[in-house]
């Protein structure tokens, strides 16, 4: 089936451009097509953005073991609305995803239930260095250094020695020093607020973390993402070292500070926690200097009843997925950054980061995962709309301007005016981790 698409401004790797675009077989087959060129579909997008579909390289869908918080098909509905058209999972789930044959396991559940396209990491533990040596059908490595469960925490300095020099394919981290984090804590009592949360997950626990990561990629000339970077102080860190550091931010860590902590308690309880509103505002120039290349969600639900637990009992995470492009559409609205810059951080760059093949771009010969948004649509989030499972946003009741309208998953669509069609099946995300790293490929 051959589809056009007619009208819409397209966000194309060279800028802005009112041309349309020919689909084929889930790829793009031209753009700017001649009128004459064929179609058995021709979808009116006048007044119309079309985006590359939105990856999301940081989510936890809880598939196996903690689905009463969010299962694949709930989490890939909520992309679908989302404008979300790929995703990259973290390997903490029960069982945790550090064998190649866990790994399949995840990658068969997820053919029969993601209305998305779907990629899982694999964890690193202090012991499991010749399953990461083999590991194929990946985006990468995820370590846990600070704040995990079971054995995916890896702080020890040999072991990471270890994974570091002995390892191939690019590593991301979770960056919060453990000794730092249990010395505030003890220092706290533990803590008794949420406020608390943010002294002891403090810049000291960030910075320490990030800073021995990067140490250990530029000694071992190792490709690494740090992920959710939430203080100023990290950024300085970022500066490119011969193409082997990339970085990204969550929307939190640019939209909420610590004053949010008495309007919203537990639902901004993250890992790292929100800082400051010095942070917000650094962050957010690193990422429109490019300093910070990746937009990413750390899409991590519970349920309503467990966040609502006095702190340190409740869990930290909130959802965020059906919701984070609308957020950084209206971040366009109010002029925190472009569209384009939007473009870049939430679909290109994850794509040039993790290698993923025929993604992330408007362009010839990629696959067709697309979104067409609405820059004028003002919509307000509320809970008992949400797809996620847990069928709560810490935006509840806030309203946005600039939402996805239609989302195109292989050629397909998946979303369309509020509807979400079942039907649709994500594919396997395909990597070329020989092709040298994000900026060799830009």
């Amino acid at each position: 089936m051959r589809t056009r698409i007619s009208g819409a401004t397209c966000v194309l790797p060279t800028g802005l451009a009112d041309v349309d675009i020919l689909l084929e077989a889930g790829r793009i087959l031209a753009i700017d097509p001649p009128r004459s060129a064929a179609a058995d579909e021709v979808i009116e997008a006048k007044g119309l953005h079309l985006l590359p579909g939105v990856i999301d390289d940081q989510v936890h869908f809880r598939e196996p073991g903690l689905t009463q918080k969010e299962d694949l098909y709930t989490a890939t509905r909520a992309c679908a609305k989302g404008g979300v058209t790929s995703f990259l999972e973290m390997p903490n789930t029960k069982p945790e995803t550090v064998t190649n044959a866990r790994l399949e396991e995840k990658l068969a559940l997820a053919a029969s239930k993601c209305l998305v396209n779907y990629g899982f990491y694999i964890g690193a533990t202090p012991q499991n260095v010749a399953e990461l040596q083999i590991a194929k059908r990946t985006p990468g490595i995820k370590i846990f250094i600070g704040s995990s469960t079971g054995d995916l925490l890896v702080d020890e300095q040999a072991a990471l020695e270890q994974i570091f020099a002995e390892t191939t394919l690019p590593i991301c981290a979770h960056c919060e020093d453990e000794a730092t984090v249990r010395a505030n804590r003890e220092a706290f009592k533990g803590g008794t607020s949420f406020e608390d949360h943010s002294r002891i997950r403090d810049e000291r626990a960030a910075v320490i973390a990030t800073s021995r990561a990067i140490d250990l990629a530029k000694r071992h000339r190792h490709r690494f993402h740090v992920l959710h970077v939430s203080t100023a102080a990290e950024i300085p860190l970022l500066v490119d070292h011969e193409g082997l550091i990339t970085a990204e931010v969550c929307p939190h860590h640019l939209l909420f500070q610590v004053d949010d902590y008495a309007r919203l308690g537990s639902l901004v309880q993250m890992n790292p926690s929100i800082k400051t509103r010095r942070d917000n505002t650094e962050l957010w120039t690193a990422f429109r200097q490019g300093t910070i290349q990746v937009i990413a969600t750390d899409h991590a639900p519970h349920t309503w009843d467990e966040k609502q637990q006095p702190y340190p009992k409740a869990p930290s995470g909130l959802p965020a997925v059906e919701n984070s492009l609308a957020l950084m559409l209206n971040a366009v609205h109010e002029g925190q950054c472009t569209l384009e810059q939007v473009v870049r951080g939430m679909c290109d760059a994850p794509a040039r980061v993790w290698d993923l093949v025929d993604k992330g771009r408007i362009a010839e010969g990629y696959d067709a995962d697309l979104v067409l948004v609405d820059l004028q649509k003002s919509q307000t989030v509320w809970n008992e709309q949400q797809e996620t499972k847990c069928r709560w946003s810490p935006w509840h009741g806030v309203t946005l301007t600039g939402w996805p309208v239609r989302t195109i998953v292989g050629g397909k669509t998946v979303f369309l005016e509020g509807k979400i069609d079942d039907s649709v099946r994500g594919t396997e995300i395909r990597y070329d981790h020989d092709r040298g790293g994000y900026w060799r490929t830009c």
